[in-house]
C-alpha cells in the first residue's frame, strides 16, 4: 500500500479553542476571538470542491443558527432513559473463520469487521460523550459493546467524516498506541488526525479513489452528508462512504448519509453481483425538516438496501447517543414494520446490540 502525502495547509486553528458543538451540529464557540476558516486540504477545484469547501450533488448541513434554535426550542424532543444495560458480548475471535465475514457491533456507527485475515474498525468511538468536551454534549446511554482492550489486533481503521460521533481523537490515540493501524479517511480528515496525533499513519482519499491493503481494497464513495468540527470549518474536510472489495466479494459502508432519493446508492450499486453486506444508518432522523438532507429514516435505509443490491444489511447509528428528537426505540420499530411491509426477511436486514456479533457466510 502506498501512503500518499497531500498538501495540508494551516491545520491547527481547529484545536485553538473549546466549542459547545454537539457531535453533528456546529454551534457558537465560547471563545469570542474570530479566526479564519481552518484549511484541512488544498488542491485543485473539482466537481465537489470549490478550492475551500467540499460540496455534493445535494447540499447538506446548511442550517443557520436560527434553524438550530427553532429546532432545539421546539420542545418536541423525546426523553431517553439515562442508561441501558448491554447483554454479555459474544466471544471475540482473533480472525473471521474462512469463507465468512464477522461483524461485531460496538455501538452507534462503530463496528468491528473481520474478513479473510483482516480486522478493521469503522468510525470507532469509545468516549463517554460525542463532543469536544468531557462534561457537555451527548452522553452515551449504552456502554461500548466491547472494551477497547478486548479487541483483536486491528489492521485498519475507516473514518467516514469528522463529526464527533464518528471521528473520536481520544479513541484513535488509544488504538494507535495499542495497534498502530492504518487510518483511511476522506480528504482533510487526515490533517485533523495527524495534528492531534502526529504518529498516526493515515491515507486520505478523494471520492472514487482507492487504497489497497494486502488482498483488500478500500474505495471512498460519495454519500449525502457534510462535515464540521466547530463553527467555522463547515465542509472544509470531505465526507464519504466506503466500499471494501476482496476477491469477488464486497461490503458497502455508508458512514452517515441522507437519502436524497437514493442518488448515492444508485451510483454505488454493484451491477455484476450483490454486495455481501451493506452497513446503513437508520437513526437520528427527526425532525425531518432539519435532518432529512443528512440522516435517513429506517424506511429510506430499506430503500437504499434495495438500490445498492445487497444480500444483507446491518442497521446502525441509533440507540447510543441522543442526538435528535425521535424516541430511542422508534428506529427499530419502524425498520421492522418496513421490512414486514415489503416482505423482506428480517434475517437479511438486521440490527445488533452492542457486543453482539453476526457471522455471514460468503
Amino acid at each position: 500500500m502506498t501512503l500518499r502525502n497531500r498538501p495540508t495547509g494551516q491545520s491547527d486553528a481547529f484545536v485553538a479553542c473549546f466549542h459547545r458543538a454537539v457531535s453533528h451540529l456546529p454551534q457558537p464557540r465560547f471563545h469570542t476571538k474570530v479566526t479564519q476558516m481552518p484549511t484541512y486540504y488544498t488542491g485543485p477545484v473539482s466537481d465537489h470542491f470549490d478550492g475551500k469547501r467540499f460540496f455534493g450533488p445535494v447540499h447538506s448541513g446548511r442550517k443557520s443558527l436560527s434553524h438550530i434554535l427553532r429546532w432545539r426550542l421546539g420542545g418536541k424532543r423525546a426523553v431517553w432513559p439515562r442508561s441501558f444495560d448491554n447483554p454479555d458480548p459474544d466471544p471475540v475471535l482473533p480472525q473471521a473463520e474462512p469463507g465468512t465475514v464477522r461483524v461485531t457491533m460496538i455501538g452507534h456507527a462503530s463496528c468491528l469487521i473481520q474478513l479473510e485475515g483482516v480486522n478493521l474498525l469503522v468510525d470507532p468511538v469509545w468516549s463517554e460523550r460525542a463532543s469536544p468536551a468531557s462534561f457537555a454534549g451527548p452522553r452515551r446511554v449504552r456502554k461500548s459493546g466491547l472494551a477497547i482492550d478486548d479487541l483483536p489486533p486491528i489492521d485498519l481503521v475507516l473514518v467516514s467524516h469528522n463529526h464527533y460521533d464518528h471521528l473520536d481523537l481520544k479513541t484513535l490515540r488509544m488504538l494507535i498506541d495499542k495497534h498502530d493501524p492504518v487510518i483511511v479517511t476522506p480528504l482533510g480528515n487526515d490533517v485533523i488526525i495527524r495534528t492531534a496525533i502526529p504518529r498516526a499513519r493515515t491515507v486520505a482519499l478523494d471520492w472514487d479513489e482507492r487504497s489497497d491493503w494486502q488482498h483488500l481494497s478500500v474505495t471512498a464513495v460519495p454519500v449525502q452528508h457534510w462535515s464540521a468540527r466547530g463553527f467555522r470549518d463547515r465542509n472544509a474536510a470531505l465526507w464519504a462512504g466506503f466500499v471494501l472489495n476482496w476477491r469477488e466479494h464486497a461490503i458497502f459502508i455508508a458512514g452517515d448519509t441522507g437519502f436524497g432519493a437514493g442518488w448515492w446508492a444508485q451510483r454505488a450499486r454493484r451491477k455484476d453481483r450483490p454486495y455481501d453486506l451493506a452497513i446503513l444508518p437508520v437513526g437520528a432522523y427527526e425532525p425531518r425538516w432539519f435532518m432529512e438532507d443528512a440522516h435517513m429514516m429506517p424506511e429510506e435505509a430499506v430503500a437504499s438496501f434495495d438500490l445498492l443490491n445487497a444480500r444483507h444489511a446491518l442497521g446502525c447509528h441509533f440507540g447510543t447517543f441522543n442526538l435528535t428528537d425521535e424516541p430511542v426505540e422508534e428506529p427499530l420499530q419502524r425498520l421492522g414494520h418496513e421490512l414486514d411491509r415489503l416482505d423482506i426477511d428480517r434475517a437479511r436486514f438486521r440490527t445488533l446490540k452492542p457486543g453482539e456479533a453476526w457471522t455471514i457466510s460468503l
